[in-house]
């Protein structure tokens, strides 16, 4: 249950004093579960990772609030003004946000299974990567909303405004309503997002979204006429020293029409490193490390894993595809390697610079990034 004293400071004091006890002491957990704040003034609220499980926030203002990593589940925002806040990484399933304004709020990466916006206000909203599975967004306005890579299985469109939207690489096959949904103008549906849905997407969504009827007539047919193969994406991770191998296996994978890249082609100039990396491997359906002597070592190559790692564990499905250079993964003692060790087949490329054992190699690896499509 909630901590009363901090309560007692939100009530009493006000977002200022609450939001500078944050700052002064950035350790402490914040909890006010199940308490009650509706229609309070929480504009510009720091409720960085608070846990405001079955809170009821109905008619609050949370405007500006910082609700990064927050615990929402199960909490009650309805008519809540979430204008312009931060949700990053948030949980909010199960919570009720029926005609809640969130114009231009950001909830990328967040749980939102099962929760409810009927007549919500999404206007300009980040929803990028976020899971709706089993939301309902029935007559919310998606006005310019961004649902770029969000899992939509079970969502309920219905009757829903949409125009200027984003839904690209997004599966729509098993989504809800959309037949009923008005579009207000032309949204951006993508080839992937025509593909992941193996095309089985009302035709009269897609010509209200403005996707061009010759294209519709022939959508099913050219679905069925591409290799799974041609649609992956992977992202190769190596050490620097082991470029070499990697320059061959990125053209080789290209040249069988895998969507492959690397990070000495594609960062930009002075691009954050990390962030960039973590940005490349999240978006791209599999990740290719290469281990040897160099990478075992290396504190990037085992960020890169452990991102794989937990992304598989949310998308309950293979994306790290190990690949050895030499014996260094077998005999490491580094944690995250062992862990490779034990629970993985790893492509042998030992022998790499023979031309048939690196044909033989290879040849197992496509079979393997086929049957894990």
């Amino acid at each position: 249950m909630a901590d009363e004293a901090q309560v007692k400071l939100l009530r009493e004091k006000g977002v200022k004093a609450w939001n500078a006890w944050r700052e002064a002491d950035p350790g402490a957990q914040a909890d006010l579960s199940h308490v009650d704040l509706a229609r309070v003034k929480l504009s510009g609220v720091d409720f960085r990772q608070a846990n405001l499980n079955s809170a009821n926030l109905s008619g609050a203002d949370l405007s500006k609030a910082n609700l990064a990593y927050a615990n929402l589940d199960e909490a009650i925002l309805i008519e809540a003004s979430l204008i312009g806040a931060r949700f990053v990484h948030a949980k909010l399933s199960g919570a009720n946000l029926n005609k809640t304004h969130l114009n231009f709020a950001d909830l990328p990466n967040v749980d939102l299974k099962n929760a409810t916006f009927r007549g919500a206000h999404l206007l300009w909203t980040n929803l990028r990567d976020a899971d709706i599975s089993g939301g309902d967004l029935g007559t919310s306005n998606l006005l310019g909303t961004v649902l770029n890579r969000a899992t939509l299985i079970d969502t309920d469109f219905s009757n829903c405004d949409m125009g200027e939207a984003v839904l690209t690489e997004v599966d729509l096959s098993r989504s809800k309503g959309l037949k009923t949904v008005k579009h207000m103008g032309p949204s951006s549906i993508g080839i992937d997002t025509i593909y992941r849905s193996g095309g089985n997407i009302p035709e009269e969504f897609l010509r209200g979204a403005g996707v061009p009827g010759p294209f519709i007539a022939q959508m099913k047919s050219l679905v069925a006429a591409m290799s799974p193969i041609e649609f992956y994406s992977c992202f190769i991770s190596y050490s620097s020293r082991d470029q070499e191998l990697a320059e061959r296996l990125h053209a080789d994978l290209r040249g069988k029409n895998v969507r492959c890249w690397f990070a000495p082609e594609d960062l930009k100039i002075g691009d954050r490193l990390r962030p960039a990396f973590d940005e490349a491997i999240r978006v791209h359906d599999k990740l290719m490390v290469l281990l040897s002597e160099n990478s075992v070592t290396s504190e990037w190559v085992e960020k890169e894993v452990e991102t794989a790692f937990e992304k598989e564990r949310q998308q309950k499905r293979t994306v790290l595809f190990p690949i050895r250079l030499d014996d260094a993964v077998m005999e490491t003692n580094e944690a995250w390697a062992a862990d490779i060790r034990r629970g993985r087949h790893i492509g042998d490329f030992r022998d790499w610079k023979n031309h048939d054992s690196y044909k033989k190699a290879f040849e197992r690896l496509m079979r393997d990034l086929k049957a894990e499509g």
